[in-house]
């Protein structure tokens, strides 16, 4: 029998939630075209649990002891990374 693992629970991985339009359309504004962003794989375990499809924005928020909270954002694209 195989044991499933939620990777989202680690203390090591941080926070990933999908974006709403509202603030996608903010980020593109803001940043320019989806293009220039890092991307983030649908096979990927935090997209599949959030269950992100392509062209959804992640937030992605870490927490450093040193820095403090540093957001990064992730586009959904398909493929196998």
């Amino acid at each position: 029998m195989k044991k499933e693992i939620d990777v989202s629970k680690h203390e090591l991985v941080p926070k990933h939630e999908i974006i709403s339009e509202k603030e996608k359309e903010e980020l593109i504004r803001r940043y320019g075209s989806l293009k220039n962003f890092p991307r983030i794989y649908t096979t990927d375990p935090q997209v599949k649990i959030l269950n992100a499809k392509p062209g959804d924005v992640i937030k992605i928020t870490r927490f450093n002891e040193v820095t403090g909270e540093s957001v990064y954002y992730r586009v959904v694209v398909e493929g196998e990374g």
